[in-house]
């Protein structure tokens, strides 16, 4: 997704102080150490859950109290590592419009409000781990502080990594300016409190719609940008005491389900690794490199297969991407077309399982994630179905004079060599859908799969990439889940509000029933997946849309297929969805090169998705 990279703009360079460097250089390896380590517990610990439950036949009672405990660790440091690094999603589209200066001035904000957020939630979530001290797990009876205390410890790591970037900034002017502005800012609300305890029902846009903006297009982490929001609404305008929403942000990242988060990360970045990914691709291409558009009808099936893998739409574009684009190129592709239809494959494959939207999706709306995962297959095609028009279009004149086509044995032993790798996504729904292991657990059975198989099929395995892999997977998944945990409290501030009845009643009086509820979510779930990123959209709307859709007789599995696409077109469409720009990175190609070719395809994206919004079988017809 789009990071942030502050300190690297701004006036000459002044390299910051020798023993800033020497801190930062023995802080990166204690925090990243450890976060390597908590990803490989956490495969080990699931994976001996599922062993001991279907081939012991005795399951370790202990197992999922000892997964959970671990999680919320590696959530946190892996949230700190991601702070670090500059890879909290956070939007660039409109500071990277602005001159240089004020970007590298917006940069150094984009460090120093997250700073704020923290230095006022670190008291609050001590007290949080303390009062945790009272309750003790059942099955290993440890005191459950040992597993709240990762919350102040990852703020507070984060406040001395944050400041340590701070001090790396080229120009001091810069952080001396945002660190007033942050301030600023914080005096001047905390000044309006009598005025906020009288607005009522007012604030909400004020904190909710103003505030969350004015971060968010600024450039602010999304994660950061929540939180400074909510506790502001809960500070200044209620009287909740703040250690509600620790807990509540806890409660969002603690869901068991969302344990298979970093697993299917680091799937994603185990088939690249191994050679499975480019096996796939290479044995599509022999079957359809020598049709018209042949390639980028390659594109789309990998894109589906993959997706079927890995759970990360970076992981997926990072493995199909540099197999294909290369080739691609030397045939006569634009970038430009590239880079659109890549995108727009993101988009398409949302609601193939594993997703981690799905599986977001099922944790915070209580829908069941073997019929999300089910259900999310069709609707892929449809999607695939209406690209590959647009392609046949464009590509209806193309050059084939020196493409050799492939041989029949050619083909064959391409299979046999892919059939490892095309067996891995069946093999992870077989699992789901027989029950053998959950949706949690799953991801464990793929990654010892990916292994075996790269070792001794693939013989492709560095050794020596697996620790920088590691730290990757808990970088990202500490993301991820920052703006879960962040999102699940502002959800709540929004739910005591009273604003999510009020939005329930605006809802289900709209004229025309069904048919204009499913259109008004379309278009809403379009915006907010491109100015929010897709899960935190999920998170915060998901619980307040699902129950009116029931009592309007939408089937939850096919309203869930309609807001994840319509939030997937919205999250890969320029000028602001952050996968536009991920997609751009991913290939090594300037957005602006693909801003026209991506209409066609987001215009057939939305054929598709009207498709299904209008035919509820393609989503449900399999559920059985």
């Amino acid at each position: 997704m789009q990071h942030s990279h502050a300190g690297h703009g701004g006036d000459a360079a002044v390299p910051p102080p020798r023993w800033v460097a020497a801190l930062d250089g023995v802080l990166g390896p204690l925090i990243e150490i450890p976060a390597a380590l908590l990803v490989v517990a956490e495969i080990i610990v699931l994976m001996a859950g599922v062993v001991s439950r279907y081939v012991l036949h005795r399951p370790i009672v202990w197992s999922d109290e000892l997964a959970s405990i671990l999680f919320l660790w590696l959530a946190m440091l892996g949230a700190v590592v991601a702070f670090r690094r500059g890879e909290h999603m956070r939007m660039t589209a409109l500071t990277g419009m602005a001159a240089p200066a004020t970007r590298a001035f917006l940069d150094v904000v984009a460090v120093a409000a997250p700073l704020a957020f923290l230095a006022m939630i670190v008291g609050p979530a001590l007290e949080f781990a303390e009062e945790e001290a009272f309750i003790t797990t059942p099955a290993l009876d440890l005191a459950n502080s040992w597993r709240a205390a990762a919350l102040p410890v990852g703020c507070l790591l984060m406040l001395a990594v944050g400041a340590l970037r701070l001090l790396k900034v080229a120009d001091w002017r810069h952080t001396v300016g945002a660190l007033a502005l942050v301030a600023a800012v914080a005096g001047g609300f905390w000044a309006l409190e009598p005025l906020f305890r009288g607005l009522g029902n007012l604030n909400l846009l004020v904190f909710f719609v103003g505030l969350v903006a004015v971060g968010v297009l600024a450039g602010v982490p999304i994660a950061f940008a929540f939180g400074l929001a909510t506790f502001g609404y809960l500070a200044l305008t209620t009287h909740t005491p703040l250690l509600v929403l620790v807990g509540r942000m806890d409660e969002g990242m603690s869901h068991l389900i969302l344990l298979s988060v970093p697993l299917f990360v680091f799937l994603g970045l185990l088939i690249e690794m191994t050679g499975m990914a480019a096996a796939m691709v290479s044995f599509l291409a022999s079957l359809l490199g020598h049709v018209r558009g042949g390639l980028s009808y390659v594109l789309v099936g990998a894109m589906y297969l993959v997706s079927g893998i890995s759970g990360s739409k970076a992981a997926d574009m990072a493995a199909v991407a540099p197999v294909l684009f290369p080739e691609m190129k030397a045939r006569g592709a634009k970038p430009g077309d590239l880079v659109a239809l890549l995108s727009a494959t993101g988009a398409q494959t949302e609601t193939i399982p594993p997703s981690l939207v799905l599986i977001t999706l099922g944790s915070v709306t209580g829908v069941s994630i073997s019929a999300l995962f089910t259900g999310g297959m069709l609707p892929g095609v449809v999607l695939a179905v209406t690209l590959c028009a647009v392609v046949w279009w464009r590509y209806r004149n193309e050059d084939l004079s020196n493409v050799r086509r492939a041989t029949g044995s050619e083909i064959g032993r391409k299979f046999l060599i892919a059939l490892p790798a095309l067996a891995l996504p069946f093999v992870i729904r077989a699992a789901v859908v027989e029950g053998v292991a959950t949706a949690t657990e799953v991801s464990t059975i793929g990654i010892v799969y990916s292994v075996l198989a790269g070792l001794l099929i693939y013989r492709r395995f560095d050794w020596s990439r697996l620790g920088p892999m590691l730290v990757d997977t808990a970088s990202l998944s500490g993301a991820i889940l920052l703006i879960i945990g962040a999102a699940t409290g502002m959800a709540w501030a929004l739910t005591q509000s009273g604003f999510s009845g009020q939005l329930a009643g605006a809802m289900a009086a709209l004229p025309g029933g069904a048919v204009m509820f499913m259109a008004v979510s379309i278009v809403a779930f379009i915006i907010l997946g491109s100015v929010l990123e897709g899960i935190p959209a999920i998170v915060l709307f998901g619980p307040l849309l699902f129950p009116i859709a029931r009592q309007m007789g939408i089937h939850d599995v096919h309203f869930a297929m309609v807001v994840i696409l319509s939030m997937g077109v919205g999250l890969f469409a320029p000028p602001f969805g952050v996968g536009y720009y991920a997609a751009c990175a991913i290939s090594r190609i300037h957005p602006d090169e693909g801003m026209k070719p991506i209409i066609g395809y987001i215009l057939a994206l939305i054929v598709g998705l009207i498709v299904v919004a209008a035919v509820p079988w393609i989503s449900i017809g399999f559920l059985g």
